[in-house]
């Protein structure tokens, strides 16, 4: 809210710091051979960029934000497909049933809250048949990314189904690897670090340390992010590349819902619709009501 341009800062030093983490205790300074070929991390690292240059070009071709959210909230639906596709994976009517009630509850609950968004700025985008093919466009490198990004985790569930279980070395490489990237972004990070530099003081409870209070909270995002990312890459050694899909998209809408109350934004009944829409479809998922049976 301080610096809405700084995702840039952000990303760069969280990468850095897993790096670095990665560096010393996971490769030994180098000197531990990866497990899984690195070729390997290329081709995931390569795609992981692709989605999000993609995601952000998007945005440029007449692209709303409220209709970006509600593509990525697709990410489900785009997963199960290609399991089905390129994993000949077949689910149960209840599992199909389920992602399709957590799919709806969130596209529900997005579209409500990019309402409100879209209500409080105006767009100003050319009439025409132009802007028409801009918009379809758009809406092309929208469904690339979400189809790249599903791609990208059943890529990540073979790799350790024949390399083995490995989450550690792949964090580490796939925040390595793509840190010489943030070189062709160096102007924009110096720009929010002097700026960073130049918030007020905050005093840190019990340690007692005084620093601008922007880097606190860039050290306080770092943290939860390690801990956050790290969690993941392990649940994608341990669980299907579509679990890991569900666990992160419900991560998105308890973000959603604590936004809406931590902000005070509207929650209408339509929230509650696709909150109670995404809690029954969880259910159903992990079916959990035929482990309460005798």
């Amino acid at each position: 809210r301080e610096f809405p341009g700084c995702g840039n800062i952000v990303t760069f030093f969280q990468f850095l710091f897993i790096a670095a983490e990665g560096f010393i205790f996971e490769s030994d300074f180098g000197r531990k051979r990866p497990a899984i070929p690195i070729r390997n991390y290329f081709i995931m690292v390569a795609m992981f960029f692709t989605v999000s240059v993609v995601n952000n070009y998007a945005l440029n071709l007449n692209i709303a934000m409220p209709l970006h959210m509600i593509f990525r909230s697709g990410s489900l639906i785009a997963s199960m497909a290609l399991g089905i596709i390129i994993l000949k994976k077949r689910y149960s009517v209840s599992k199909y049933t389920s992602i399709a009630l957590v799919s709806l509850g969130i596209f529900t609950c997005t579209l409500m809250s990019a309402k409100q968004v879209a209500s409080d700025s105006s767009l100003n985008q050319e009439d025409g048949p132009q802007a028409f093919l801009w918009w379809l466009l758009g809406i092309a490198a929208l469904t690339f990314a979400l189809l790249m990004s599903a791609r990208m985790g059943i890529f990540q569930e073979t790799l350790y189904q024949k390399f083995g279980k490995h989450s550690k070395e792949a964090l580490f490489y796939n925040h390595a690897l793509p840190l010489p990237g943030f070189l062709l972004l160096a102007p924009d990070i110096y720009q929010h670090a002097v700026l960073f530099s130049q918030s007020e003081l905050f005093r840190v409870p019990v340690i007692g340390l005084t620093l601008p209070i922007m880097w606190f909270y860039l050290l306080i995002n770092i943290i939860t992010q390690y801990v956050c990312i790290r969690g993941v890459f392990i649940l994608t050694t341990e669980c299907t590349s579509l679990t890991v899909t569900l666990v992160v998209t419900l991560r998105k809408f308890i973000s959603l819902i604590f936004s809406i109350l931590y902000f005070q934004n509207p929650f209408t009944g339509w929230h509650w619709l696709g909150t109670a829409l995404v809690f029954v479809g969880t259910l159903m998922y992990t079916e959990v009501w035929n482990s309460l049976r005798p």
